[in-house]
């Protein structure tokens, strides 16, 4: 074959390469990642509604007939939600040095998330706060697991990091499947001694996870008298001049004895007065556990006992398990910003608790 003839066909092959429609490459059978999400985040919301009478006692047998909701003021149309939604829990234990005494109890409600709380097909993963916070267990649904983490609970240092400790809680449950109910549990103190986050971070982060979190609230007053008392400051008036009975003559053991003369026989009940003190000042400054529970759609227990403490656990159980989670496609999606949610009942003398709203970003245009 001739050079020429070569080109030739090299040229008649190029042509008939270059008229073939060219292959569309596959459309990736994974949709984008943000897409995904802003979808999943903002076609329905869940409302979990707990109905409660005079008496305080969970009402059931309603349907979606006997309640009216609102977002942002504006009726919406309601369906109940009657599919499992599997609870994903953390419990927050305070486990700080004035927490010795009544840690002993709390070891001992371990078995009763497995038998109250969780399900059939819950999860729970343990926390323990003071200063640090440490897992106890990742998330299990294994009974002994869950009574062992919390057997493995021991009293640290003084400072108590509730809002460090609620903030790793949110960031494990923000990470388990959105079909999964997704609950925050803290056992402690109203109060915060050194955190890094503050409130509003951990709330933020909670109300735009879909994440209620309640709380069983531990005395003050309580750990005050049950925790060994600082040791005693040394005296800022020097021995010798300190006025002593004629005839006596300055030394360690009377020097001692002054530093503690007007002891009452009945022990220090300072810390008595300093909890009243810190419970006028509570009226104006919201603690940490009312927040979360208040802005999340869930609740605060407190207890004085073993059993109030059981009971207490039983009651958040019951409350979980009894809740109508009314679902609907918002009519007002278009309106960025935090949307209030308000839920009425159409039967006379009952009261409603839910979340007061969510969060949404603005559609992309």
């Amino acid at each position: 074959m001739s050079i020429r003839n070569l080109m030739v066909g090299l040229l008649v092959a190029g042509l008939l390469v270059a008229q073939e429609p060219q292959k569309q490459p596959e459309a990736s059978s994974q949709p984008d990642q943000s897409d995904l999400i802003f979808r999943q985040e903002n076609l329905f919301v869940i409302a979990p509604v707990t109905v409660r009478d005079t008496k305080g006692n969970i009402v059931s047998g309603l349907t979606p007939l006997d309640f009216e909701l609102y977002d942002n003021g504006k009726p919406q149309k309601i369906t109940e939600d009657v599919a499992s939604h599997p609870i994903s829990m953390v419990v927050a234990v305070q486990s700080s040095a004035n927490m010795e005494k009544l840690l002993p109890g709390i070891r001992k409600i371990g078995s009763l998330f497995s038998q109250l709380v969780l399900g059939e097909t819950g999860e729970i993963s343990v926390l323990s706060f003071d200063h640090r916070v440490q897992t106890m267990t990742e998330f299990t649904s294994d009974p002994d697991k869950i009574s062992d983490a919390f057997k493995k609970i021991k009293s640290g240092s003084s400072p108590s990091h509730l809002n460090d400790a609620a903030m790793q809680g949110v960031n494990m449950l923000r990470r388990r499947d959105k079909t999964r109910r997704r609950i925050l549990m803290l056992i402690s103190e109203t109060r915060d001694n050194g955190s890094q986050m503050s409130v509003r971070d951990v709330l933020t982060e909670a109300e735009f996870r879909d994440i209620a979190v309640y709380a069983i609230e531990v005395s003050h007053l309580l750990t005050s008298l049950t925790s060994h008392p600082d040791p005693p400051r040394p005296s800022g008036i020097p021995p010798e001049a300190r006025a002593l009975p004629a005839g006596v003559i300055g030394t360690q053991t009377t020097d001692a004895q002054g530093q503690v003369c007007c002891t009452p026989a009945m022990g220090d009940w300072s810390p008595i007065f300093k909890e009243i003190f810190t419970a006028v000042k509570a009226i104006f400054i919201s603690n940490p556990q009312e927040v979360y529970t208040k802005f999340t759609g869930g609740r605060e227990y407190s207890y004085k006992t073993q059993k109030g403490l059981e009971q207490a656990v039983a009651d958040i159980g019951e409350e979980i398990h009894s809740q109508y989670l009314l679902t609907y496609l918002p009519n007002n999606a278009d309106e960025p910003g935090y949307h209030e949610i308000e839920v009425k009942v159409l039967k006379p003398g009952l009261k409603v608790t839910t979340r007061p709203g969510y969060w949404t970003a603005a559609k992309p245009q």
